[in-house]
């Protein structure tokens, strides 16, 4: 829920690369939402960013004026038998959580991913990650597997959840 904030969902552009940075390394030192132990610099999101092209874009949620999450869609592999497939990944700092950004996210990638014709997403969640679970089922990803301890995060071996999302037939 909302709860009466305004939300806006933009492209991303190389400006918001600063606010991107924060939420992510906010993410790496406090979640075990990403496996990255280092906090990034700038330059190295800059960079990632300009990474991502037309069929691989990066959304952000903006509330008033602030960026307060981020959306992606990644290359699931190098492999141009996997072009129909991509990752989604979602950011959203800790003071923003449980208004609906996450969702409002998630489901906009999702039409930019019906827009560019993917065939399939995937999400990768780490075990512990309850809410993103939710959020991915609640979005249509179904649980394919689990990679069984295949990440070491805060001094704990954990599982990665694999989930998919079937967007149409080619």
């Amino acid at each position: 829920m909302t709860t009466g904030v305004s939300i806006t969902i933009r492209r991303a552009g190389l400006a918001d690369a600063p606010a991107i940075t924060d939420i992510y390394n906010e993410a790496i030192l406090t979640t075990t939402a990403t496996f990255d132990t280092e906090v990034k610099s700038a330059a190295e999101r800059t960079q990632w960013l300009q990474s991502h092209d037309e069929r691989h874009p990066v959304l952000v949620a903006e509330v008033t004026g602030q960026v307060v999450g981020w959306a992606s869609l990644t290359r699931w592999s190098e492999r141009s038998a996997y072009d129909d497939t991509a990752e989604t990944s979602f950011y959203v700092h800790s003071g923003h959580r449980g208004r609906g950004i996450g969702r409002r996210l998630k489901d906009a990638i999702i039409a930019e991913a019906r827009r560019l014709g993917y065939h399939t997403l995937i999400a990768r969640v780490a075990e512990g990650s309850s809410e993103s679970v939710h959020l991915n089922e609640s979005a249509g990803f179904v649980h394919v597997g689990t990679l069984r301890e295949v990440g070491r995060k805060f001094g704990k071996l954990l599982d990665v959840y694999i989930m998919q999302k079937m967007l149409g037939r080619v």
